[in-house]
């Protein structure tokens, strides 16, 4: 059972501003300025990279509309955690809540600080002195501190980061469309569309997934929300819908803008489009931008996972040391920006993309289809948000599949992951049984 709360220290805190702020950056992190050019790598066509884009967004605002039909069902923090934990069993719910602390949440972020670190300084100009990673492991400690506190003041220069990350982006997406004459494909005719394999169009999806998988941010501090769930739904689905629009066009520009070979397989795809149209000044916004981009993330996921952990804690399913009656859980925050340090030491970028698109995919699948179940409490659902449950709970499915017939040692890890956390569900009741 949850211990007794002081809501007047939590409850309020962030408005749907705020929440959707915490949803955009907690999108825009490493996946939209790293991925096309896997993508570009397996599926050979530009126009194929911009669908598989296409595929992405509908996905994900579908799950938007979802998670924002399970607020109305319990507005609370937790995310996964909670709602499977409630209305699936607590084994699955732990599972849930072990997923975001290795891979939602620490994994995320750590793929977001060492992307930044990749655009800020480059191997190519990398001091001998400056191991690689200490820049990354930097910003996680600095995001730590500006969390761990106090939640308004966080939320605030967090809010901040973000507004000038978007602002940055615009002006990047509209200098480059104003140099349309310089681009690659201006004045050429495309050869016809090649034919692409399904399994490969899956591979990338999942990859592409990764980008949008922010999309439910809002879920997780849910009590914080001022005006509840109506706050969490608006902030996840407008937000969700501008990130969308916005990866359209930041994805046209980079798979369209360079020559196809210049960008294949390349993870900085986002600099190498820059500077085939502009240059080395539209190049050095385009690092600045993203690099903002990429704090803001790991910002975010510092914000938001935290809260995770502290619901499994006054839960019974953590070490109550991680719970906390106020906000922020300090402790937590704490836990969160160590565990994300130590992930950036040892971790590499296109491993933890094809890993954490399988395993946080599946993850939000399982929590989507709880408003499927005969057991769960009714909704007010119309039918776009039966529509929207369905569309994304089958797509997601069909997508996780394929990809992992395509490359079965990313669903190999993904199920160490749920073992792992059965071993330590079993191992927590068990300790919990015996002091009882």
């Amino acid at each position: 059972m949850d211990r007794s709360r002081s809501p007047d220290k939590e409850a309020g805190l962030l408005g749907q501003w705020s929440l959707a702020m915490l949803v955009i950056a907690s999108m825009i992190g490493a996946g939209v300025f790293t991925t096309s050019g896997f993508a570009m790598a397996d599926l050979g066509d530009p126009r194929w990279v911009m669908i598989a884009w296409a595929i992405g967004g509908g996905i994900a605002i579908s799950g938007a509309i979802s998670y924002g039909q399970l607020a109305r069902l319990l507005t609370d923090n937790g995310g996964e955690y909670l709602f499977l934990s409630r209305f699936v069993h607590p084994a699955v719910g732990f599972v849930a809540g072990w997923v975001s602390v290795l891979a939602g949440f620490t994994g995320a972020a750590a793929l977001a600080a060492i992307a930044m670190e990749a655009y800020a300084i480059g191997d190519e100009g990398r001091p001998s002195w400056l191991p690689r990673g200490t820049i990354a492991i930097a910003l996680v400690f600095v995001c730590t501190a500006a969390h761990a506190f106090h939640t308004r003041r966080g939320a605030l220069q967090h809010n901040v980061l973000v507004a000038v990350k978007l602002t940055l982006i615009g002006c990047f997406v509209v200098w480059a469309i104003s140099l349309w004459p310089r681009w690659y494909v201006a004045g050429k005719a495309l050869p016809p569309l090649p034919d692409a394999s399904l399994l490969t169009m899956a591979t990338s999806v999942m990859w592409i997934s990764l980008s949008y998988a922010g999309f439910n941010a809002a879920i997780y501090v849910g009590r914080e929300a001022k005006q509840g769930w109506t706050d969490i739904a608006g902030a996840m689905l407008k937000a969700t819908v501008g990130v969308t629009l916005l990866y359209l066009l930041l994805n046209a520009i980079m798979v369209f803008a360079a020559a196809p070979e210049e960008i294949t397989g390349k993870q900085d795809v986002a600099t190498v489009a820059a500077k085939a149209i502009g240059g080395m000044p539209l190049a050095t916004l385009v690092r600045v931008a993203i690099c903002l981009g990429l704090a803001s993330s790991v910002s975010s996921t510092i914000l938001a996972g935290p809260r995770v952990y502290a619901k499994m804690a006054s839960d019974g399913m953590l070490p109550r040391w991680f719970d906390s009656d106020r906000s922020p859980p300090t402790r937590s925050v704490i836990l969160q920006g160590v565990a994300i340090a130590i992930v950036v030491a040892f971790a590499g970028l296109q491993g933890l993309l094809s890993y954490l698109g399988l395993t946080l995919s599946l993850c939000s699948a399982a929590t989507v289809a709880i408003l499927l179940g005969r057991r769960t409490p009714r909704v007010p659902m119309n039918w776009v948000g039966v529509i929207a449950a369905w569309f994304y709970v089958i797509a997601t499915s069909v997508t996780i599949a394929l990809a992992a017939y395509h490359r079965p040692a990313n669903l190999i890890a993904t199920l160490v992951t749920i073992v792992s956390g059965l071993i330590v569900y079993a191992l927590t009741v068990r300790r919990t049984t015996a002091s009882d």
